[in-house]
């Protein structure tokens, strides 16, 4: 079989053209080494291919799993066909398989070129014998267009496999435009482009998989944290959409103090990475403490162990009226039957609104007044009760009453300390990585999002100018998003109204950078976050004259 079929009588190639092309065939490889999307890559390499050739057409094939060629690009200038790559526009070829019954296809060129690792030089596809154009010549047949000179090269990767195939189509002589054969000299840079090319190509798919490696990790440590509670298991996921939300929002804004900030991808990458990771630290934080639904609960809900009590209160208080009672009939004293009982039943009536009482307060909620946490106190100094050891004990302990009184929400100050203390290993786990280049300003990012701009946050008491944009974005979408949140065992989401209120108060309070609390509301972030994320039940109608803090965005 001749696979290099090339018209000797060519002159040979102009020196000084030839040396024009080497140089082009450098820059091609340096253009080759920057490009960082796929399908670019793809795309640059064919046209390369076919302007180094001077072809008029190209296929770039790509090797799936050994077994098939599936068509990635496909150029043709004189039918004027773009397909694949960055057009938009899909190849509607299906691959063409390697193999057939398990048995080598040799009859395709393309094929023929893989399992042989080989280039494949045929002048005229029409007198070729050995080889199956059958699909060319229907193609011909249907567009007009006549397949005549094929060059087809095989991709090789480091490991010297065979990752992709360059075919091009039709030759032009420089002069006269018509359809020559692919020369020698063709053929060769064909051969280093393709080098070229599969070793940028391989570097691309090797830092793509690294990259979604490193993700896969994140995701694996998220759903770690998730799988220890259900109640914040989408705020790993929803912390990092309104973070890019609203960095997009700041990135987009034309007037106020942060009209100039921009965003690079690799700034945006940077930041999503931070968003993912922002509470990593959590892995370390005891279950029973980040889903505390209420005042009393550990492993389980104290709260039944004093409903248990007041029901030995009430025994006890019918007990010693029925001894009351016997007493009474002993001494012939009738008219005391119905004191007694009257009085037994206003002692029930007190204990079941105290036990309904202790049960409303072992809820939790945003502020409890001091009046309720001084009758707290007092319910515990009424009733008086034997333990397991029949000494006579206090009706609540102290840890109890400690987390019966607690003024907002369900924890105590140890377990929000405990809680806090997430961001604090958040902070140690990040920093201990040596961080790429492009990624070191992860830690910072994600270790501030609990930072107020007053400097009174935490873990390190930063004010706004010790923080960057990016980690003052993580910690208004935080807030955010536990303002809204609707998987919380504490609370209910709170309707966007109201949280855009609250969020406001903070501005007004230190708490959030106020410059991004404005571009929160010009550019309508938490309308867009809402659409995604909140139920329709919370997105009522918000009016801005009634959000505090807001100010209307300057005239352009």
């Amino acid at each position: 079989m001749n696979l290099v079929a090339i018209d000797q009588t060519r002159p040979p190639p102009d020196p000084g053209s030839q040396f024009e092309r080497l140089e082009q065939l450098h820059e091609i490889g340096v253009a080759l080494s920057k490009e960082t999307d796929i399908n670019r890559l793809l795309e640059a390499i064919l046209i390369a291919a076919k302007n180094i050739t001077r072809a008029d057409g190209g296929t770039l094939y790509r090797v799936t799993d050994g077994r098939a060629l599936k068509f990635e690009i496909m150029r043709n200038d004189t039918l004027k066909i773009a397909m694949g790559g960055t057009t938009g526009v899909e190849i509607p070829f299906y691959p063409i398989s390697l193999f057939k019954d398990g048995k080598p296809v040799n009859s395709m060129v393309a094929c023929y070129a893989v399992h042989h690792d080989e280039s494949v030089n045929i002048a005229d596809a029409y007198s070729q014998e050995g080889f199956d154009f059958s699909g060319t010549k229907n193609f011909d047949k249907k567009t007009g267009y006549r397949s005549q000179s094929f060059l087809t090269v095989p991709m090789k990767n480091h490991e010297n496999e065979i990752i992709g195939v360059l075919q091009l189509i039709n030759a032009k002589d420089t002069v006269t435009r018509a359809v020559v054969p692919f020369s020698i000299a063709d053929q060769h840079l064909a051969e280093s482009l393709a080098s070229q090319a599969a070793i940028a190509l391989t570097n691309r798919l090797l830092i793509i998989h690294l990259q979604n490696l490193f993700e896969a990790l994140i995701n694996l440590i998220n759903a770690a944290i998730d799988d220890k509670s259900p109640y914040t298991s989408g705020h790993c996921e929803r912390v990092p959409l309104l973070t890019m939300l609203l960095a997009e929002g700041v990135n987009n804004v034309k007037v106020g103090p942060l009209k100039d900030f921009t965003l690079t991808d690799k700034d945006r990458y940077e930041l999503k990475i931070a968003g993912l990771l922002h509470d990593c630290g959590k892995v370390t934080t005891p279950v029973h403490v980040v889903d505390k639904a209420t005042k009393l609960a550990t492993i389980f809900d104290r709260i039944s162990i004093v409903d248990t009590r007041f029901e030995v209160i009430k025994r006890d208080a019918e007990v010693a009226m029925l001894n009351a009672k016997l007493a009474a009939l002993e001494k012939g004293d009738l008219q005391a039957l119905n004191r007694l009982e009257h009085e037994f039943e206003l002692r029930l009536r007190e204990i079941n609104e105290d036990r309904e009482f202790l049960r409303f307060c072992n809820v939790g909620g945003e502020a409890m007044q001091p009046e309720d946490q001084e009758r707290v106190k007092q319910i515990s100094a009424k009733y008086r009760w034997r333990d397991v050891e029949g000494k006579p004990a206090d009706f609540l302990s102290a840890d109890e009453l400690e987390n019966l009184t607690i003024r907002a929400g369900t924890l105590t100050a140890a377990e929000r300390q405990i809680i806090n203390h997430h961001i604090e290993v958040t902070i140690q786990m990040l920093e201990a990585l040596p961080w790429p280049k492009h990624l070191t300003n992860v830690p910072e990012f994600a270790g501030g999002h609990h930072e107020r701009m007053d400097g009174k946050g935490y873990p390190r008491g930063l004010t706004r100018d010790q923080m960057s944009v990016q980690a003052r974005v993580m910690g208004i979408a935080d807030i955010f998003e536990a303002l809204t949140a609707r998987d919380r065992p504490y609370k209910k989401g709170k309707t966007l109204s109201d949280s855009l209120t609250i969020l406001g108060k903070f501005k007004l309070a230190g708490h959030i950078d106020p410059d991004l609390f404005d571009v929160f509301m010009w550019e309508k972030v938490y309308l867009k976050y809402a659409q995604q994320c909140m139920e329709p039940n919370q997105i009522d109608e918000v009016d801005l004259a009634k959000i505090p803090g807001y100010t209307p965005p300057p005239e352009q």
